[in-house]
C-alpha cells in the first residue's frame, strides 16, 4: 500500500512552493557551492533556451507560412477580379476550368491582330485591260 502522506510533508511541500530559498540548493538569489548542482541548473538552463530557440523557429515558420497564405488569397482576389471582367454575361459565374482556354484564346487574338497589322495592304486590283502584245 502506499504511505499516507502527513501533514508535516505537505506543510514542507508548500513551504517549497511558496518561499523555495528557505531550503538549500533551492534559490537563485543565493549562490550555490556544489559545482554539480551549478553544472545541473546550466544544463537546465541550456535546455531550455534550446526549447525557446525552436519556438521561435516555428513562430517565425507559422508567420512566413500565413503571410504566403495572405498573397495568395491577395493575387487570388486580382485574378478573380480579371476572371469577372472576362466573364460573358451578367449574373453568369465565371467557369474556372476556362482560364486556359480564354488565356489562349486572347494570345491567339493578339498574335493574329499583331500579324495582320504588320501585313501590307493588299494591292489596288487594276480595273484596265491587259495590254496585248
Amino acid at each position: 500500500m502506499a504511505k499516507p502522506v502527513t501533514p508535516q510533508e505537505m506543510f514542507d511541500l508548500w513551504q517549497k512552493m511558496v518561499n523555495p530559498g528557505a531550503y538549500p540548493l533551492q534559490s537563485l538569489m543565493f549562490p550555490v557551492l556544489d559545482p554539480k548542482e551549478i553544472d545541473k541548473k546550466i544544463a537546465e538552463l541550456e535546455t531550455v533556451e534550446h526549447w525557446l530557440k525552436a519556438n521561435i523557429g516555428m513562430l517565425q515558420l507559422t508567420m512566413k507560412s500565413l503571410e504566403y497564405q495572405r498573397a495568395l488569397l491577395k493575387g487570388g482576389e486580382k485574378a478573380a477580379a480579371a476572371m469577372g471582367a472576362e466573364g460573358g454575361a451578367e449574373g453568369e459565374a465565371a467557369n474556372p476550368a476556362m482560364w486556359a482556354w480564354n488565356m489562349m484564346a486572347q494570345a491567339g487574338q493578339g498574335a493574329a491582330d499583331a500579324a495582320r497589322s504588320a501585313m501590307p495592304p493588299p494591292a489596288a486590283k487594276r480595273r484596265g485591260r491587259r495590254k496585248a502584245k
